[in-house]
């Protein structure tokens, strides 16, 4: 039978038996064909045919035959025959999470969902099928709607199913989007996400049929069966060219078949196996530094002649890539890789120690675990602690476990001292490794049964040589700094007689020069007087445009209107609490607001003019007494020091001068022409 025949009868069968969903169902699948010999309004009138249910009718007038595709047109038909009353839906954005179909309205071509957050909510068709997908009852969402006994067993018993089941219910994820799922519709709070994860990874490490991949971002994948790891597989696995997957594939080979499988004997599987690793090495050279010396471990573990393991360890020496690679490793592959290039070797042992200062804190754990038994070793890495300052990743790693080391490791310089170093490391301001170890350090020393520990191990002369140390260090947090201060003189009341009394900062009045003030109130009456009106014939014309729930431009102009609200409320507060001042009354004893401060600054000296809150002029030298650099000099007085902002480590200057506001500066506080206080 030729198509336009095929086409014709099939559909004149369905107009007959009224089978519109066969009709659907055969377009779709004989789309070309039907497209051949009928235009949009041809297979509208074809699908109206074969039904007089109003709702099926309102489906086919629904789906914009003739703006669409054809071929779109009948999925989009498919689509709405499906959300029937009952149904388990879910929005793509997850953000209403689980809905259940409650009604179809085929006069205004509405659908009805409930979701769990948003009762009753109405959608066009055409939205609904755009913003909506089906949920079988096995999806998680359907499952905590319909069996929250199993539900509530699978996350608190079996966290590794219930992974599983997610993954089953939005397809295969990486750690991340796993952990932003959960969250996000509710399973997990964020603050319980690592505990939980941790347990179903456990469980699912165990699972033959699940990959979890190294890497967050790569995908958790479930496989349908699990593999045997036999020929098949080999001759698979000898045409693998991605390196990671060769790494991982090894493993698993390994894991699955023994050691035994990859030894000489074996030597089908060795050549493979040998091939793909040094395959895998040869394209992570200078690319992944961390995935060579995963790759260079696995070749010493099974024993590989080929690759070469003394050329890998070479390259891992060349140009210290191993301290890359160290930092970017799995903490629990890192001894692995110390293990390769020091196996055996007194001379790589040495080597890896002198390069202490340079590497990651898992790394110099690994180094001081292995390598502690050893007088040579122990007494260079001492040698880093005498020196004025100390690696971070040494400091911190003594200072906090120094109970493992005081007995074993006389070559360690005092206590004292290394804390001292701690204190240091505490008081800069830092990034990348020395950041983390400096956010570790200032941990500790908040600890009270740390440093309970820590008074326990020092004679009274090095506890109060600590407590001055520490109480002269300026950069830590106020309140931390004098919640320790009171701590120490606690554990020690004799260190009483040590507190430095610090006098309170001066509260200056909120204030601000004429000028600002008649800016700011200019600004306040243009949103009052111009902007909200404005927003608000938005929102009134943005009604005209149809259902409010699916209208963007009503939308967006709300969320402005809350933006403006929210602005009026604090320009206001704001202008009530701040007032305007000339600056006539203050002195030049001290820095105060109203004064020119001329300073001494490692770039050389530097003049700057303290006004009010919301004064500024970068050409005159014009700053906010609310900027940090300002607060700082705030009741300094002439040869006072105060702390310079910035990144890096901390600077000072020192005050030279204080005179009075200049003419200049007088004449540019004054209010603008045109405008009112």
């Amino acid at each position: 039978m030729a198509d336009a025949d095929l086409v014709t009868s099939r559909l004149a069968e369905c107009a007959q038996t009224g089978d519109f969903a066969g009709a659907v169902r055969f377009m779709r699948e004989n789309v070309e064909a039907v497209t051949h010999e009928l235009n949009a309004a041809g297979v509208k009138d074809a699908l109206k045919k074969a039904t007089k249910d109003r709702l099926l009718l309102s489906f086919a007038d629904g789906v914009e035959f003739g703006e669409r595709p054809i071929a779109e047109s009948l999925v989009r038909i498919e689509k709405l025959m499906a959300f029937q009353p009952g149904a388990f839906v879910l929005s793509k954005s997850l953000e209403w999470g689980l809905g259940v179909v409650k009604k179809l309205d085929y006069f205004y071509r509405r659908i009805t969902v409930d979701f769990r957050m948003k009762k009753g909510h109405q959608f066009t068709y055409a939205a609904a099928v755009d913003m909506l997908t089906m949920a079988d009852a096995d999806h998680i969402l359907a499952i905590q709607h319909s069996d929250p006994v199993r539900y509530e067993t699978m996350l608190k018993d079996h966290p590794g199913e219930f992974v599983k089941q997610m993954l089953k219910s939005f397809g295969p994820m990486g750690a991340q989007r796993l952990e932003d799922v959960a969250i996000r519709c509710g399973f997990v709070k964020a603050a319980a996400w690592k505990a939980f994860w941790e347990k179903a990874r456990s469980e699912l490490r165990k699972d033959k049929l699940v990959y979890i991949p190294v890497r967050r971002s790569d995908l958790i994948e479930l496989k349908a069966s699990e593999e045997d790891y036999g020929e098949k597989w080999l001759s698979a696995f000898g045409h693998e060219t991605d390196p990671k997957l060769i790494l991982s594939g090894v493993r698993e080979y390994v894991e699955k078949k023994g050691k035994s499988a990859a030894d000489p004997a074996n030597e089908a599987a060795r050549a493979t196996i040998g091939d793909r690793l040094a395959f895998a090495a040869t394209a992570a050279m200078r690319v992944d530094d961390a995935l060579y010396a995963r790759l260079a471990a696995l070749v010493r573990e099974l024993g590989f002649v080929n690759p070469s393991l003394e050329a890998m360890r070479g390259y891992l020496w060349d140009r210290k890539r191993f301290i890359k690679a160290a930092a970017t490793l799995p903490a629990r592959e890192v001894g692995a890789m110390v293990a390769l290039l020091t196996d055996g070797d007194a001379e790589g042992r040495e080597r890896l120690c002198k390069a202490i200062p340079e590497l990651c804190y898992t790394a110099v754990q690994e180094v001081v675990a292995r390598f502690g038994d050893d007088p040579a070793s122990r007494k260079t890495i001492s040698d880093f602690m005498r020196l004025p300052k100390a690696p971070a990743t040494l400091t911190t790693l003594f200072v906090g476990s120094y109970g493992r080391f005081k007995e074993n490791w006389p070559e360690l310089p005092p206590y004292i001292s290394i804390l001292a170093h701690a204190i240091a490391l505490g008081e800069g301001r830092q990034g990348g490794e020395t950041l983390r170890m400096q956010n570790i350090v200032r941990r500790l020393f908040a600890d009270k049964n740390w440093l309970g520990q820590v008074f326990a191990w020092l004679n009274d002369a090095d506890r109060a040589l600590l407590f001055e140390r520490f109480q002269a260090s300026i950069a830590w947090d106020p309140s931390t700094h004098h919640t320790i201060v009171m701590r120490m003189v606690h554990l020690a009341p004799e260190l009483e007689s040590h507190v430095i009394k610090v006098e309170k900062k001066k509260d200056y009045a909120r204030i601000t020069s004429p000028r600002s003030y008649a800016m700011k109130k200019a600004e306040y009456l243009k949103l009052i007087n111009v902007d909200m009106p404005e927003n608000v014939r938005k929102i009134e014309e943005a009604k005209g445009y149809g259902d409010l729930s699916e209208n963007a431009e009503y939308q967006y102009a709300k969320d402005e209107q809350r933006v403006l609200m929210q602005k009026q409320s604090l320009m206001q507060a704001d202008l009530e609490a701040v007032k305007a001042d000339e600056f006539k009354a203050g002195g030049t004893d001290e820095v105060e607001p109203g004064v020119t401060v001329t300073a001494q600054t490692p770039e050389g000296e530097k003049t700057y003019t303290i006004l009010g809150e919301w004064d500024n002029d970068l050409e005159l030298g014009i700053i906010s007494s609310r900027t940090k650099l300002a607060a700082n000099m705030l009741g300094k007085k002439v040869g006072d020091e105060f702390e310079l902002p910035g990144e890096g480590m901390v600077s000072f200057g020192k005050i030279l001068a204080i005179a009075p506001l200049s003419a200049e500066v007088r004449a540019w506080m004054a209010v603008p022409a045109g405008m009112q206080m």
